[in-house]
Parts: structure tokens; C-alpha cells; sequence
């Protein structure tokens, strides 16, 4: 493919920031070993920020946004890929410090790229995207810290999102008791057909945190942070564990040390940008394993290449249910 479409994020001598469609060529992408016919890519919360530059996601400039892929590879340099594999790619600083997804072809870095596990098609891999693969990384770590399904109920935060709906469908098949905290109350039959038992209104998680309250569950997967990560650590059970992966809320943590000197509670940071690759082996086998094919397609939607760009403003603004694949050649 000589000549291909990209989205392109560029800034100007003031630092405005414009974002376009345009034509460019192999020439024209980063250093790396293995260039891939991308076929799939999706909208993960960190694309929005970098499309509408509502967060200092971008680095470099020009950029591909783009932070997830799914395609086959055209040429390789590396030993452990050959032309026709198809792979996967999640994180790695790619869309933000090296070109992207949404573009037709990408070259990138052998060490950051798997092979396609085996049961899934390159579409679902990314219907589950960086934030299916950061929840399955959060169930990891909660299983790893003895939070079992006898132990008590796991709460999901930012449940209607991305991470949130698939830790919902992922836990749920596992056996727990399943919490979702959800502003958008409107979504709860949704998330109830993902496995949901219980849903309460972020409104009781979203304000200052007493140091101690309540036990009301054995673990949680946090995408939102800030207050709302202060009240679950507060409301832990005894032993128990919180994963924590986002920041929707925000980036701080107005809490105290009560829940880990009192109750013995674990905070485990979840980081899927940079996690080992035998990590994400692990993390991708288990979502074939333990992700519900058609709850996953419940929770998906595909948008063509030219409307990534207004998914991606959704998403920051809140509008997206789920996950939204993007069919790069569509």
C-alpha cells in the first residue's frame, strides 16, 4: 500500500491543535520492525482526550491517534512475526508518542505486538480493546490478592463505560456478585443483562470520604479515581482489594491510610500501557476464556473510519455505552 488514509493530529506555531483526515505514505510512519495492515482499531477514553485535546495525551506532533490495533502484518524484521500474521496491539506509548491505529497502515515495534489469541476475531479483539484487556488485568490482580467470588461482592465503578462493562460481563461469568456504580441510571438494564446483580448511583461514591465506613465489598475495579476511589477503599471489607485503572473523576486521592492499617485493605495499581508481554499473554488467553462472546457483542458498536473522530468527542463527553470498534477500512 504505497498511498493510505490517516487521521492526523498537528498543532500549529500557538500550540493550536487541528485534527484531519489525510493521505500519507510508508515513508511518512515511525521506525520500526514489523508494518501492519491494520484492519480494526476502537475508541478507548485516552483517544478522545487526544482528539480533542481536552488532556496532554499527544507528545509529538505529528501524530497518529490510535492507541489500540488489530491487522496483518505486510513486513517484518522480526523473528517472531512474518508477513500474513495477524496481531494485536494495545498501549506502548502508541497514538501518543508513536504514529497510531487509525490509520490504514502502521509500522511499529515487534516487542509490542502479540499474536491474535486463538477464538477471537481481529474485530472482537477490539470490541475489546485496551479497556478489556485493563479489566481482565484488574480481575488478574484481584484473584492474585484472594478476592474469590466467596469473599463477598466486587464493585464495578464507571460500570456503563469501557472497562467497566467488561469487568461487569468478565466477574459476572466468573461467579461474583457484581455492584455497578453508574451515573447514567437509564443503563441499567443493560447492565444487567452483562451480569450485574446491583447498581447504585455514583452519587454515593462521588463525594468527600469519611476515612473508614461501611464494609460493603470484598473487591473493586476502579476506573474513576479521586473521591470515588477514596469511598470504595473506605467501604473494603476487611482483607480485601481494590484495583485501580483510570481517572475519569480525576488524578488525585483524597483518602487516609485507615483502610490499609485498619483492614488490612490492598490498592492495586492496574497499568495496561506498559504491562510485560507475558502479562498481556495471560490477560488475552483469560478474555478468550472468560469473556462472554455475546455479551460482548451486546456491548459493542462498529463505526466506519470517518466517523472515529466524532466517537472520540463522545467519549470524552460521556455519550458512549460500552465499546465502539472501528473498522479502519470502512
Amino acid at each position: 500500500m504505497d498511498q493510505f488514509k490517516a487521521i492526523v493530529i498537528d498543532r500549529d506555531e500557538d500550540k493550536k491543535q487541528s485534527v484531519e483526515i489525510k493521505t500519507l505514505t510508508q515513508a511518512d510512519l515511525m521506525e520500526g520492525d514489523v508494518t501492519v495492515k491494520v484492519a480494526y482499531s476502537t475508541v478507548n477514553f485516552k483517544d478522545g482526550l487526544a482528539i480533542t485535546g481536552k488532556s496532554p495525551v499527544v507528545r509529538r506532533w505529528p501524530m497518529v491517534p490510535g492507541i489500540d490495533m488489530a491487522g496483518t502484518v505486510l513486513s517484518s524484521d522480526n523473528p517472531d512475526f512474518k508477513p500474513g500474521d495477524e496481531v494485536v496491539l494495545n498501549g506502548w506509548g502508541v497514538g501518543e508518542t508513536h504514529m497510531g491505529a487509525y490509520s490504514q497502515v502502521a509500522r511499529v515495534k515487534g516487542d509490542w505486538l502479540i499474536h491474535k489469541p486463538e477464538g477471537l476475531t481481529p474485530a472482537q479483539c477490539m470490541g475489546i480493546g485496551t479497556a478489556g484487556y485493563t479489566s481482565m488485568l484488574c480481575v488478574l490482580a484481584l484473584e492474585e490478592a484472594g478476592v474469590t467470588p466467596d469473599k463477598g461482592p466486587v464493585l464495578v465503578t464507571g460500570a456503563a463505560g469501557g472497562v467497566g462493562s467488561v469487568a461487569i460481563a468478565i466477574l459476572s461469568k466468573l461467579g461474583y456478585h457484581v455492584i455497578a456504580s453508574t451515573g447514567r441510571q437509564e443503563e441499567g438494564d443493560y447492565l444487567k443483562a452483562l451480569g450485574a446483580a446491583e447498581l447504585i448511583d455514583r452519587e454515593e461514591l462521588s463525594g468527600p470520604a469519611r476515612p473508614l465506613n461501611k464494609e460493603r465489598w470484598a473487591g473493586v475495579v476502579d476506573a474513576v479515581g479521586s473521591h470515588t476511589l477514596a469511598n470504595a477503599l473506605s467501604m473494603t471489607q476487611y482483607g480485601g482489594a481494590v484495583a485501580a485503572c483510570g481517572l475519569a473523576q480525576g488524578m488525585d486521592l483524597p483518602s487516609s491510610v485507615a483502610p490499609f492499617i485498619l483492614r488490612g485493605v490492598k490498592l492495586l495499581g492496574i497499568d495496561s500501557v506498559m504491562a510485560p508481554k507475558e502479562r498481556r499473554m495471560e490477560a488475552w488467553s483469560r478474555l478468550a476464556k472468560d469473556l462472554d462472546i455475546g455479551k460482548l457483542e451486546s456491548l459493542t458498536k462498529t463505526v466506519g473510519f470517518d466517523q472515529a473522530m466524532d466517537a472520540a468527542k463522545d467519549i470524552v463527553d460521556g455519550k458512549i455505552r460500552g465499546r465502539v470498534i472501528v473498522d479502519i477500512n470502512g
